[in-house]
């Protein structure tokens, strides 16, 4: 694109009108002047700088910093820089879930592009579902964009002993349940916890959607994974500033890395890594937004074939500072090789081969972390429509498993329950949690079931358990999850009751009950709330491998994929 063609916020600054000169004045009044810029430019593209730091959210907090970096970057090229904050999605902190949300940010992101004389944008975010939503919106938007991570946080040490974010927690939860750790070491643990901004430092779904972000292409090579205040940084947000403008110039877009190869390519990349879980929910959903459809078989056949070579919690025993250290995405690719399509474009401009050619990569080569694949997919009159297993952090005698189903139909009910020395239970029981699903709660990450206590003071440590609810990237154990259809539109665990047969096969990938259930009433999950955004979420959402957005933002037929552009008139 030349200095003088057509920018998008023509629409809104051109002209000799007064709907264009209040347009000019109000960002005048801001001190923002669309004119100048470098000798001989004229007009200066003008980039949005979405930032969700916030008080609320630790792991986005520190994307102030970032966001003034990104700002210079874009003044440094030409451009003009418009900051705009947008909610924040905190996995620590929102209830029930920030699932419910991440829709609700990639409609605040796509509607803001809309409606504003935005060329393009760099999206600053962090936490778990944040950059899911940035993808969903730009893929909808299709306004060249970028995405800029804030970074995993440093590890604290507890005990002699770095802490994995979430996977240090869950097993010493347990070991508090079991009475192995007394009441002052939980209240340091507390101290531990609280120490350092940034996401996750296991294989979390933040980190993961990062390395997705990077591997599609929508972040700047070698972003992804770096630590909370590394300096690179700051240079990589700031070159991410300076390449936006480039991209606005030239006419980039998302759909020029949102394309079949370039979501094969994340799914490669997914199964290398061992990610999470959610990672499957979330390119489903971004997928969907481009008119594609990435079935769960898929990612079940990639995961057959591509071992989990990084060395992580909660598969392996690393944390992210090793993964950083070796060279981060890029060294990930590398060790990949024939795997990856390498002729798919990068956010860099050059193609991911291309990309890879020259850099200090320093990936460790050696044998798979496991032989168990990071991911398997089921089927079965449990699961018509499919559920995924993190079958590289599950018990692998339990992957060929057969035991009496002990149902919690409510995450009220399995709290209450799961404690009681008369629960009905042994180690071969299979627990299940139904009705967290995503329209019966908006899918939280209640899927690792405590273990019952009574067992854990036996020394049980995993038990399969099965739910239509989600499990957190750090966690581990045999886990069926995003079982679908799910309890609360009448699935069949709506209908699962204590002591019916229940067997998995996942090498066979399968999931089935001895039991006539079409025969009994379903039990579905209260419903509370009566207004408000969980309504309309709850009336909208689709099923998990359809990626749990909404009905009317998936683009299902070409004319959907258009963006419509707002009409430019009066207020």
């Amino acid at each position: 694109m030349s200095d003088t063609a057509g920018l998008r916020s023509d629409a809104w600054l051109g002209g000799d009108d007064e709907v264009a000169l209040n347009h000019r004045a109000a960002l005048r009044a801001a001190g923002l002047r669309r004119a100048g810029g470098r000798p001989g430019r004229s007009r200066r593209p003008l980039i949005g700088i979405a930032c969700t730091a916030s008080d609320l959210n630790r792991c986005d907090r520190g994307l102030t910093t970032l966001a003034l970096a990104v700002r210079r970057g874009v003044l440094a090229a030409g451009g003009l820089p418009l900051q705009f904050p947008v909610m924040s999605l905190s996995e620590d902190l929102m209830k029930p879930t920030a699932m419910i949300y991440r829709n609700l940010l990639a409609i605040e992101v796509e509607e803001t592009i809309r409606s504003q004389p935005l060329d393009g944008i760099v999206a600053l975010g962090n936490c778990d579902k944040t950059v899911p939503a940035y993808l969903m919106a730009l893929a909808s938007a299709d306004i060249p964009g970028l995405v800029v991570t804030g970074g995993f946080r440093v590890p604290a040490v507890f005990d002699g002993s770095p802490l994995g974010s979430g996977t240090a927690l869950w097993r010493l939860y347990d070991s508090r349940r079991s009475g192995a750790l007394d009441d002052a070491s939980w209240a340091r643990l507390e101290s531990c916890l609280g120490q350092g901004l940034g996401a996750c430092n296991t294989m979390g779904t933040a980190s993961t959607m990062a390395i997705m972000a990077e591997t599609l292409g929508l972040a700047l090579p070698g972003s992804a994974v770096l630590a909370s205040g590394d300096p690179r940084q700051s240079e990589l947000a700031e070159a991410a500033g300076e390449r936006i403008v480039s991209l606005v110039r030239d006419s980039v877009r998302p759909s020029a890395f949102l394309t079949p190869a370039g979501f094969a390519n994340a799914m490669t990349v997914l199964a290398a890594v061992g990610g999470s879980t959610n990672a499957v929910i979330h390119l489903c959903a971004v997928a969907g937004r481009r008119g594609l459809n990435l079935p769960l078989r898929d990612f079940g056949s990639v995961s057959a074939r591509v071992p989990v070579i990084v060395d992580l919690a909660p598969i392996g025993t690393g944390l992210m500072p090793d993964l950083a250290a070796a060279g981060g995405v890029p060294s990930v690719l590398a060790g990949l090789g024939s795997e990856l399509d390498l002729s798919v474009p990068t956010a860099a401009g050059a193609s991911l081969g291309e990309s890879l050619g020259g850099l200090d990569l320093r990936w460790p080569v050696g044998k798979p972390v496991t032989s168990l694949p990071a991911f398997m997919v089921v089927h079965g009159n449990l699961a018509p429509s499919g559920a995924v297993i993190k079958a590289a952090a599950a018990s692998p005698s339990l992957l060929l498993h057969r035991g009496p189903a002990v149902v919690f139909h409510s995450y009220e009910e399995m709290r209450s329950r799961i404690d009681d020395p008369s629960l009905d239970v042994t180690p071969s029981s299979v627990l299940v949690l139904a009705g967290c699903g995503p329209a019966g709660m908006a899918m939280p990450e209640w899927g690792n079931i405590p273990i019952p206590a009574r067992l854990l003071g036996q020394g049980v440590t995993d038990m399969l358990r099965i739910t239509d609810g989600r499990m957190s990237g750090t966690g581990f154990g045999t886990v069926v999850l995003h079982v679908a259809p799910e309890s609360a539109v009448g699935g069949p665990l709506s209908r699962l009751r204590d002591g019916d047969m229940v067997s998995l096969d996942a090498y066979a990938g399968s999931l089935s009950v001895e039991a006539d259930l079409a025969s009994r009433e379903p039990a579905l999950p209260a419903v509370s709330d009566r207004r408000g955004w969980p309504v309309l979420h709850r009336r909208h959402v689709l099923q998990a491998p359809e990626g749990c957005d909404y009905d009317f933002l998936r683009a299902e037929t070409p004319e959907q994929l258009a963006f419509v552009e707002p009409v430019i008139g009066r207020s």
